[in-house]
């Protein structure tokens, strides 16, 4: 395997978070326009919760972009980016309508998108030190 990509723990982490990126693109999708959403997140609390994980969904987005930059090789980027673009609409299938369409679902995702995020920062937080232009000593 380390013939292919020597970081590897790396490939399999950044494989979740684009996961999580992709279920997250295809749930907010389905927000908008906001005046076409379910009729499940058509209150004002929804619309919040929309707004939020869209904010959180890009912060996770960049995150993992310049997590998969620094730890990877840029075919093991690809591969794994194409990988989960392929198969991330079967799980979003598969997940229960309220989940998919509804105000708990949109609870869920901020959730998920918050873990994700404190985890990338945790795992990531170390390739912030192996940038040539930043001097942590």
């Amino acid at each position: 395997m380390t013939a292919i990509e020597p970081n590897w723990i790396a490939s399999l982490a950044f494989a979740a978070f684009a996961t999580g990126c992709a279920l997250a693109v295809l749930i907010l999708a389905g927000m908008f326009p906001l005046r076409a959403r379910p009729d499940a997140a058509r209150s004002r609390l929804a619309l919040l919760l929309v707004a939020g994980n869209a904010l959180l969904l890009i912060l996770l987005l960049a995150g993992t972009g310049f997590y998969g930059f620094t730890e990877l090789r840029w075919t093991t980027l690809i591969v794994v980016g194409g990988l989960v673009v392929l198969f991330a609409p079967g799980l979003f299938e598969a997940l229960p309508a309220g989940l998919r369409d509804g105000r708990a679902g949109l609870i869920v995702l901020a959730g998920v998108q918050a873990l994700g995020l404190a985890v990338l920062a945790k795992v990531g937080g170390l390739a912030w030190t192996n940038l040539p232009w930043v001097n942590l000593s």
